[in-house]
Order: structure tokens, then C-alpha cells, then sequence
């Protein structure tokens, strides 16, 4: 993790708005030298690739040890630099890599030979083969989870990586580096390269990459898209969102039962999530018990310093970063919303990039800050009539990926639920599970990750008759 360049960037603290951190800023004779290495480690089959799924499951599951004797680390440096409350980066950034990586080398030891009877006499051998070096572009709301959706199944199906994790936040990928090397990977298995967008646009565009995976944006995601379709390059892309929280006219609203499922499901992160469900649909029978639900709920979190284990909500991950989600709310104040709590800064908050969690009641879904990706904590309530009315709102969107229905009635929830166009759905609660493919439709994306699908997606596929 070395850059061939001069320059570097600053990582700065968004709780202070100090700097915390200075790296080398990677250039693209880093990333050619890194798919170089990749490429190398992929075509020695002695290396990695050609190993029995035994040996890399071992290893997969040394890097996962290695990387849980880091987790205090690892979380502590994510919440510094992107924002997290520590409390989640404790929960999902220390300990999601490390289980994927378990489930997956449990998955490869078991995937096992597949022959078939062939219906024309015969049989049918089927190989599953890795599909070779990936290039991953990783975003900086949850860098190591969303890097290790990448990484843990690829490295499983025996390709090899490159990943470009983003500038807001790199110093937590130079503890991932440490534990792969304690972990003794081959060298070249695994590389790290910290770099701006024109090194990402050239790592997608590098003839030495298989492969790309990238979580982001929808706009960057159609330009890689693009580039990935004119090379004929398998790629992976979860990209933004602007889900749905259905509350039908049965749900229960008392927030000592409700309120940690819905501050998972609405704000966690500081809203700098992309499955969240910011558009709140609610029943018109219930409106202003829901708005006022809302109101109380988003008014007590607990705002402050990211490292503070009472944080519920810490700051937005950059200057720039707030200045956008603050557009978003004057643009929704000026469109006629009612802000009912929220809609500035903290009084006590002079330093660092904070935003009140922000409720606007009195839009419709065709209001901007209904109809596009805010990534912070605000909240829109937007009416409807009936269940079918309701399911019409949610999929009035050119996103697909995540969202939430709420009732008291199981077989209502999922009947509702099955009729939202998304590639992910919870009923009464909203954690996504490693085992369950995880993506969306529409603008949010293409192809999955997780679940043996994850797996599936570093594959390819080879029938051998005889």
C-alpha cells in the first residue's frame, strides 16, 4: 500500500474537522502495478487459484482470526473517519468481514462436484472455476463490510483482488493489509490501493482485470456500467436508493417496542445508508399518529462525537458531504414541506459535520426530497389510501433496493411486501442477513452479493460432456 505518485491526502476528522491522517494518494501506475501482482498470483495456479477449497478456506479463515485480533481497531479508525457511531462500527465494520469470510470458506469446502445425468445419454460434468482478478471500488459508508462483500467470496471462489477503497476512508484498509499479511496470504493475493475516481476509472478499465465490484453512487455506477458493457466485463453494482417504509393502519407505533428495529431500518448510520427507508408511507386513517411517532422518534437521538459510545447520530462524513444534505433540506422547506423536528445543526455542535435528524411531513412522493438519494437523516411522511395504493408509491421510484413493511398482520406484511419492485425487503424490522442475496432493481443496481449467489458471481461456469 504504496503510492508511486508525490501527493497525498489528508483524512480529516468530520466530529472536528481537524485532520487525523495523511496517505499517499494512488496513482495509475499503482493500480497497474497492483492488477500485476493480482495477475500473477491468479495465473500460478500453485499460488491461489489452482488450491483445493480446503487450503483456501484455511487460509480465509486465518485472515478472519487475524482480523478479529484487530476489530477494536478497525472500528474505532472507520468511526473517526466517516462518521459512525462507534456502537455500530463495533457491530458491523469489527465483525462482518471476519464472518463472511467463515461463512464462505465453509461454503467452498462444501460446494462439492456437480454431475448430472445427461437427458441425451451421458453425463454432465459441471466445473466452477474463478472468474480471475477483481477490481472492487469500495464506498466510505461502511468501508470494511462493503469491501469484504467483495472480497470474502471472491478470494473463496480463488480469484485474486485489487480494491480501491475510498479517500474519506483508507486508514482502516491499512489494518485489513496488516492482518492479510499476518494471516500469510501469497503475496499478490490481496491488494490495496488508495486512490481518487481516475485511478478507479482506470482499475475498471485495465485490460489485466476479470472482474469488477463496485458499491456507490447510481451516476458512477452507469458510468462503469458503461465501460464494463464495452469490454464485455462481468460486473457487480449496488448502487443508490430512495426506499419505502410502509406503516399499514395495524402496525404498532409504541416506539419502546418498535424503536431500535426502526432506527435500523430509517437512520442508521446517520443516515448515510443506502437501503434505508426514507420515504415513511403512511396511512392517511394514521397520519399524524404516525408523524407525530416520527417526530418524537428522531428528536431523541442522541447527537454528538462519532467515538462516543451514547452517539445514536454522529456526523455526516464530510464538509461537502453536509453542505449536499442541507441543499436537500432547504429545497424540501422551500417546496412547502413541514419540518416538524430538525432542519439545521446542533446548537452545541460548533465543530464537525453535523445535521439534525430532520422529519418533513406534508409532501407527496413527487417532492425532490421524496424522489432522490439524500444519504442522511432526514425523513419524508407521505400519505396514501389503501394497501394498493401504498405498494403503487413505493415502486414509483427509479430506485429498487431496499424497504420496509409494518403491520401486526404476518400474511397482510408479506402479501404487501411481495408487491414492492425491490431487491430487498424486511417486514417489522431491516438487517440483511450474509446467508440472503443482497442488491437491487431498477437504478440501485445489478447482479448480487451474498448468499451462495455472492459466490456464484466469481465463478465461472464450465460443462464437460461425456
Amino acid at each position: 500500500m504504496s503510492g508511486d505518485g508525490d501527493a497525498r491526502f489528508d483524512v480529516v476528522s468530520p466530529n472536528t474537522g481537524q485532520q487525523i491522517g495523511s496517505v499517499p494518494d494512488g496513482v495509475n501506475a499503482d493500480i497497474d502495478a497492483a492488477v500485476a501482482a493480482a495477475r500473477t498470483a491468479f495465473d500460478d495456479p500453485s499460488i491461489w487459484s489452482g488450491l483445493d477449497p480446503a487450503t483456501r478456506a484455511g487460509h480465509l479463515r486465518r485472515l478472519a482470526d487475524e482480523l478479529d485480533a484487530r476489530k477494536d481497531r478497525l472500528a474505532g479508525l472507520v468511526s473517526a473517519q466517516n462518521g459512525m457511531p462507534i456502537t455500530v462500527a463495533g457491530q458491523l465494520e469489527a465483525v462482518y468481514p471476519a464472518t463472511l469470510l467463515r461463512y464462505y470458506a465453509d461454503l467452498i469446502e462444501g460446494q462439492g462436484d456437480d454431475v448430472r445425468d445427461g437427458m441425451f445419454g451421458g453425463v454432465v460434468e459441471v466445473q466452477r472455476t474463478p472468474i480471475g482478478v477483481v477490481g472492487a471500488i469500495v464506498p466510505w459508508n461502511f468501508p470494511q463490510t462493503l469491501a469484504s462483500f467483495k472480497f470474502a467470496p471472491a478470494l473463496a471462489a480463488g480469484c485474486t483482488m485489487v480494491i480501491k477503497p475510498s479517500p474519506e476512508t483508507v486508514l482502516d484498509s491499512y489494518v485489513v493489509a496488516e492482518a492479510a499479511q499476518a494471516a500469510g496470504l501469497p503475496a499478490g493475493v490481496v491488494n490495496i490501493v488508495p486512490a481518487g475516481r481516475e485511478a478507479g476509472a482506470h482499475l475498471v478499465s485495465h485490460p489485466g482485470v476479470d472482474k469488477v465490484a463496485f458499491t456507490g453512487s447510481t451516476a458512477a455506477g452507469t458510468s462503469i456500467a458503461e465501460t464494463c458493457g464495452r469490454l464485455l466485463r462481468p460486473v457487480t453494482l449496488e448502487l443508490g436508493g430512495k426506499s419505502a417504509t410502509i406503516v399499514l393502519d395495524d402496525a404498532e407505533l409504541d416506539l419502546a417496542t418498535i424503536g431500535n428495529d426502526l432506527f435500523v431500518a430509517t437512520l442508521a448510520n446517520n443516515g448515510q445508508t443506502c437501503f434505508l427507508g426514507t420515504r415513511i408511507l403512511a396511512p392517511r386513517s394514521r397520519y399524524d399518529e404516525v408523524v407525530d411517532t416520527l417526530t418524537a422518534f428522531a428528536s431523541s437521538m442522541a447527537i454528538g462525537d462519532s467515538l462516543d459510545p451514547n452517539t445514536q447520530i454522529g456526523p455526516m462524513a464530510t464538509s461537502r458531504h453536509r453542505d449536499r444534505v442541507e441543499s436537500y433540506i432547504a429545497k424540501g422547506r422551500a417546496d412547502g414541506g413541514r419540518i416538524t423536528t430538525g432542519g439545521g445543526r446542533p446548537a452545541n455542535r460548533e465543530d464537525g459535520w453535523f445535521v439534525q435528524p430532520t422529519v418533513f411531513a406534508d409532501v407527496d412522493n413527487t417532492a425532490t426530497i421524496s424522489r432522490e438519494e439524500i444519504f442522511g437523516p432526514v425523513l419524508s411522511v407521505i400519505g396514501y389510501d389503501d394497501d394498493a395504493d401504498a405498494v403503487s408509491i413505493a415502486n414509483d421510484s427509479k430506485y429498487g433496493l431496499g424497504g420496509t413493511v409494518w403491520s401486526s398482520d404476518p400474511d397482510r406484511a408479506r402479501a404487501v411486501a411481495a408487491g414492492v419492485r425491490t431487491g430487498i425487503i424486511g417486514i417489522n424490522r431491516y438487517i440483511p442477513d450474509p446467508i440472503a442475496p443482497f442488491g437491487g432493481v431498477k437504478h440501485s443496481g445489478m447482479a448480487r452479493e451474498l448468499g451462495p449467489e455472492g459466490l456464484a458471481a466469481y465463478q465461472n461456469l464450465k460443462s464437460i460432456y461425456r
